[in-house]
């Protein structure tokens, strides 16, 4: 189990742009799980859409980005503050299944496929009450700042 102050050692992500609130499981180099609490404070949803708040399906990916960068330092043996960031470098095969909506539990869960020379290839998935939201391949990419 990883809580905030663990998590911002391994994102170089702030509010109001960190999406991962939690990290419950992680086997290094394999697997990681978490999750992001989707407030209608947020910022975004005064205008996504007005009567219908609905969380953008770009930080849906996003997100799931964030839990699968933690794994990719993690696999590494490295952290942001050894000067790296693990850049969200492509997604493929994306599917948006459902929408998520302000009080919802965004679950999420990364597989590592590949990691080679500072790129890495995550098999992910978001869920909501156990039902899939999401699904996305996501490349990042280790690089200095």
């Amino acid at each position: 189990m990883m809580y905030i102050d663990e998590i911002q050692e391994y994102l170089p992500h702030r509010y109001p742009f960190l999406l991962v609130d939690r990290v419950t499981e992680v086997e290094t180099g394999v697997f990681i799980k978490g999750f992001k609490n989707i407030s209608i404070n947020e910022a975004y949803f005064a205008g996504h859409f007005p009567g219908n708040p609905i969380l953008p399906g770009v930080l849906i990916i996003e997100a799931m980005a964030q839990l699968s960068g933690i794994l990719g330092f993690m696999t590494g043996g490295r952290k942001p503050s050894d000067g790296l960031v693990q850049y969200l470098a492509g997604s493929s095969k994306v599917r948006f299944k459902r929408p998520v909506v302000p009080g919802d539990q965004l679950c999420m869960e990364s597989r590592m496929i590949t990691a080679k020379q500072g790129i890495c290839k995550f098999e992910c998935q978001a869920l909501v009450d156990g039902k899939v939201v999401c699904v996305a391949e996501i490349l990042t990419a280790e690089r200095e700042v």
